[in-house]
């Protein structure tokens, strides 16, 4: 029988990370599910739902992972996870969409509005700030589940949402 948690991992970036906790976990006997992992400016996060053997204890999970070398001074977090362990269909990607351009403040509310008008579901969202020639530049990834009858309209929409914020946009259908 096993038990599903959520581990929550913020520490410094560093080459290697993702193999060493995911090695650990798996010399642990612990299967992975859904996992994120991002750099956000010179921190790393790491997310899994997992899935864990009775004989290991939450807290057993969080001390083997506390004395890797990658994760010194790292804030560590495992805990029940009550939600289910897999996602429905609304979390499957059927759009990638990438917006660029000149920071402008509150873009991703907007765009997130537009989503929600049309029904369809954000499944990630990055964005980051790149240095350019003309200075910063701010790039934004989305990846969403749109409803396949709303899908036109809706990213008409979130790339008129963009031209009116002179960002460009790109598009595509998984």
């Amino acid at each position: 029988m096993s038990r599903t948690a959520l581990i929550s991992i913020i520490c410094e970036d560093r080459i290697g990370l993702i193999a060493e906790v995911t090695g650990r976990l798996f010399d642990l006997g612990i299967n992975l599910g859904d996992t994120t992992f991002a750099v956000l400016g010179g921190a790393a996060e790491f997310t899994a739902v997992i899935e864990l053997p009775d004989h290991l204890s939450l807290g057993s999970i969080e001390s083997e992972l506390s004395e890797l070398p990658a994760l010194k001074g790292a804030k560590i977090s495992v805990a029940p996870f009550s939600y289910r362990a897999q996602h429905g269909d609304t979390a499957h990607i059927t759009h990638r969409i990438e917006i660029e351009g000149e920071d402008s403040p509150g873009l991703v509310a907007r765009l997130s509005e537009v989503f929600v008008g049309f029904g369809a579901n954000i499944v990630r969202l990055n964005s980051e700030r790149v240095s350019g020639g003309s200075g910063a530049r701010y790039i934004t990834r989305i990846a969403a589940w749109i409803p396949p009858e709303k899908a036109k309209a809706c990213v008409a929409t979130v790339a008129n949402t963009a031209g009116e914020l002179r960002l460009t946009c790109k598009t595509q259908a998984v």
